[in-house]
């Protein structure tokens, strides 16, 4: 297989909005060229439920989030897209029925969560999966607020950071997975809160976002924090919010609800999400994690279903996997390393250290 381009890492800072414009610059030609093409963006152009409800989620995201919103302007005017479209793409799992629910086997995303000891520290690694057509078009952000801790997040063309993988300076550790429960309503887009969580400086402050009320919808979150042991699995749907501290054994998570809270809640769960589940959870119970390296699991193309490491290789699944980060949250610092192909070479390294 050929190699993929390199990572490219982009620089943005400033005012929200001048973050923004930097944003959108980096990513105007990808998201004009290539995510105007996507079927999933063409489908949500044409849904006329999902355009009626753009100016009430605008105004729900203006009115909580102002700072965040001037960053989608900024995102808007420096690609060179319409501020409609850009916040359309934003908006995509928002919408009344289901919004974007990406197809049986396109949405992605696989979580491991290692608890940490005095010994070791605490592990949270993660598979950013989406399209193949997104591959060698997303970048590594490194955003500097005037205001606000400064943070690096995993970045897809036209998109707030926030919803991929990111650590912020506080050493506030965020990964996101998909989840498509179909419980949408008025209110903030799940893109704008996950944004907002990189702001924070504190899991307490973290985790009081994902509660919020007024959500439109939800992810599944994955948090930890340097100085602390304690990392925390969150599924925060718009009706609700499960807070899970992982603790006593290596947890996983994919794209579909999994918490008895949310047993009775209608959802979308997907072959490849239930397989890479099934195939994570299989793979924990016979002790490969032992050694504490995320990357026997995270790289993992076998079993009997569709894989945890998705490349294109099983027949019928959409889902690709563009990078892979392993965050080893410290008592001092977070030391954390991108991979972007199989060859296990981590393209990007880098620490945050306590200050």
């Amino acid at each position: 297989m050929k190699s993929r381009p390199k990572l490219r890492f982009v620089e943005a800072r400033g005012d929200p909005y001048r973050i923004g414009l930097s944003l959108g610059r980096a990513a105007g030609r990808a998201l004009r060229e290539e995510v105007t093409r996507i079927g999933r963006f063409r489908a949500l152009k044409s849904n006329p439920d999902a355009l009626r409800s753009l100016d009430s989620l605008e105004e729900a995201a203006r009115d909580a989030f102002p700072d965040i919103m001037r960053e989608v302007d900024g995102i808007a005017a420096g690609s060179g897209m319409g501020f409609r479209d850009v916040w359309l793409w934003n908006c995509r799992g928002d919408f009344a029925g289901g919004g974007d629910q990406s197809g049986d086997t396109l949405a992605g995303c696989t979580t491991l969560l290692l608890p940490g000891s005095e010994d070791h520290p605490a592990i949270i690694g993660h598979n950013e999966d989406d399209q193949a057509e997104l591959d060698g078009s997303c970048f590594l952000a490194r955003v500097v607020p005037d205001d606000g801790p400064a943070f690096t997040s995993f970045y897809s063309p036209g998109l707030l950071p926030g919803h991929t993988f990111a650590v912020n300076d506080a050493g506030l550790v965020q990964t996101i997975n998909h989840i498509r429960p179909y419980d949408q309503r008025p209110g903030v887009p799940r893109h704008v809160i996950a944004r907002a969580v990189l702001s924070q400086s504190s899991l307490e402050d973290a985790l009081a976002l994902l509660k919020r009320e007024d959500r439109a919808s939800g992810f599944h979150h994955n948090l930890g924090i340097r100085g602390e042991q304690r990392l925390f699995s969150v599924e925060a749907p718009a009706s609700g919010c499960a807070v899970e501290e992982v603790s006593a054994r290596p947890r996983t998570h994919t794209n579909h609800l999994i918490f008895d809270q949310f047993a009775h809640m209608a959802q979308e769960q997907s072959k490849s999400s239930r397989d890479r589940l099934q195939r994570a959870e299989a793979l924990i119970g016979e002790g490969v994690l032992a050694g504490r390296d995320p990357l026997v699991i995270l790289q993992d193309s076998g079993g009997g279903g569709m894989p945890i490491h998705r490349k294109g290789q099983y027949p019928g699944d959409g889902g690709y996997t563009l990078a892979t980060v392993v965050f080893e949250i410290g008592a001092a610092c977070v030391d954390w390393r991108v991979y972007t192909d199989s060859t296990l070479e981590a393209e990007r390294r880098a620490r945050v250290n306590l200050t």
